[in-house]
């Protein structure tokens, strides 16, 4: 009886080695082919959405130029308005160009949104800040003035664009 014992097992321990081995080469096998339709279906998505994320960039870049004092101010010259008058129409301005953009949030980084949102409100802020200074008598004044904010230092859209420019440079690495 131990006889019989012991060549089943001899007969047994071979095959569940070969078992093991198959069943763990066989994994590795399925683990790697998963992985090459993954890597394989992502590649087909980029062709996709490669031209939509760049399209994305492109649009927020031109928010943030066209957000830029010099750009809103040949965009709306500070004709004949009252400094309120300018204040509303340069906020509305970038407001309304904000909204326009707003869908571009879903192809770019969370964080680049923030930066890109709170330029805007850096810049919203500044124009007002302006508005409510005493010596600020009329649009032209008001120009001059936001100029002078700027004179030193960057301004909230030149400071986004630079993150904007480095997270398309990743995106395309």
């Amino acid at each position: 009886m131990s006889d019989q014992i012991i060549t089943f097992i001899m007969y047994c321990v071979p095959a569940l080695i070969v078992g093991a081995v198959a069943f763990y080469f066989f994994r590795i096998h399925i683990e790697n082919e998963d992985k090459k339709r993954l890597f394989l279906l992502h590649k087909e998505n980029q062709k996709y959405t490669m031209p939509i994320r760049l399209q994305a960039y492109e649009r927020m870049t031109l928010f943030l130029e066209r957000m830029s004092p010099q750009q809103l101010f040949l965009r709306i010259p500070p004709h004949n308005f009252s400094k309120k008058e300018y204040e509303a129409l340069l906020v509305n301005s970038i407001d309304e160009e904000f909204e326009h953009n707003l869908a571009q949030q879903i192809y770019l980084s969370e964080k680049l949104w923030n930066i890109i949102r709170t330029a805007k409100m850096a810049t919203i802020q500044i124009i007002r800040k302006v508005a409510l200074t005493e010596d600020v008598k009329d649009s032209q004044a008001m120009v001059e003035a936001i100029f002078k904010e700027f004179v030193e230092k960057a301004t909230p859209s030149a400071n986004a664009l630079s993150h904007l420019k480095e997270e398309v440079r990743q995106f395309l690495k």
